[in-house]
């Protein structure tokens, strides 16, 4: 269950409407109201950057269902679906973690790992996976997805998300009042926050946003590394994750919901933004085991 930013798009609008609350609760006017209060400041910020990432987590399972369309298989309905099944819960007795729940969903192959807590995730896979690949394969992405469970990767994701956000609140806040300040220097009467503070702290957050989100990207592309070589110790053998990852190289990435695709077995777009690595640096790093 890989850390990534699944809640991306959750973990977003979540800050946003956090943000915008505080403000309109006037939030900002008691941080400068006597000069920048950073003891208030620092606290605000912990809350704010992890409020919005740990909401996130704990509804990263229901928005997981809801985005994709996965129907979790309560009672295989098919020999494929008892397949999965059984399959998730050998790796998951072998990894030491509880049963996920194990759902399937319609579309281009993929897979992804989700959920707030180690012995309760979800493993999901596409029926364009189970279409395009041999069982041997399946069973080698099954193995990397229940690997990012055991690894506790959402956990960790939401703790550098969180790190993150805060970073981005606090910095962009300090930034917005030293701009203020600038701005409305000789003002007699600097009862509160300006124009210059409020138009400063969006544009910051949304440019210390950014470069947040380039390390967490970097970072979510190192678990992919490790949930390889997970994939690998679960099934004794390398060679049928290699086989996998050739594999999905050579398809049509599926496309998951961007609150999905740190998620998923395939990669995203751009070198800085790419929640994976390229097929080919995976390869490798197992091909070295």
């Amino acid at each position: 269950m890989k850390r990534i930013f699944l809640f991306v798009l959750t973990n977003v609008a979540v800050m946003a409407v956090l943000l915008v609350t505080t403000r309109l609760l006037g939030v900002d006017r008691f941080l400068t109201a006597n000069g920048l209060n950073m003891g208030a400041l620092a606290v605000f910020s912990l809350v704010m950057g992890f409020g919005g990432a740990t909401i996130s987590l704990l509804m990263s399972k229901t928005m997981a269902k809801m985005s994709t369309g996965a129907r979790v298989i309560s009672q295989p309905q098919t020999a494929d679906e008892a397949w999965i099944v059984q399959t998730v819960q050998k790796f998951a007795e072998k990894a030491g973690i509880g049963m996920p729940e194990v759902a399937i969903y319609e579309g281009e192959p993929n897979a992804f790992a989700t959920g707030a807590f180690k012995n309760s995730a979800l493993v999901a896979v596409s029926t364009g996976l189970l279409q395009n690949m041999t069982r041997e394969e399946v069973e080698a992405v099954i193995g990397h997805e229940v690997a990012h469970v055991a690894n506790g990767d959402m956990v960790t994701m939401t703790l550098i998300q969180g790190v993150m956000n805060t970073f981005v609140v606090f910095f962009s806040r300090i930034i917005g009042y030293a701009v203020d300040s600038f701005l409305r220097r000789g003002d007699s009467e600097n009862s509160g926050p300006g124009i210059g503070y409020m138009v400063t702290t969006i544009v910051m957050d949304i440019i210390l946003g950014f470069l947040a989100a380039i390390i967490v990207a970097w970072f979510s592309r190192q678990r992919e590394f490790r949930a390889d070589a997970g994939a690998a110790q679960l099934m004794g053998r390398k060679q049928p994750m290699i086989n996998a990852l050739a594999r999905l190289g050579g398809l049509t990435p599926g496309e998951l919901p961007k609150t999905m695709q740190a998620m998923g077995i395939t990669g995203g777009l751009g070198k800085l933004f790419s929640t994976h690595p390229p097929m080919e640096e995976r390869i490798a790093a197992l091909q070295k085991l």
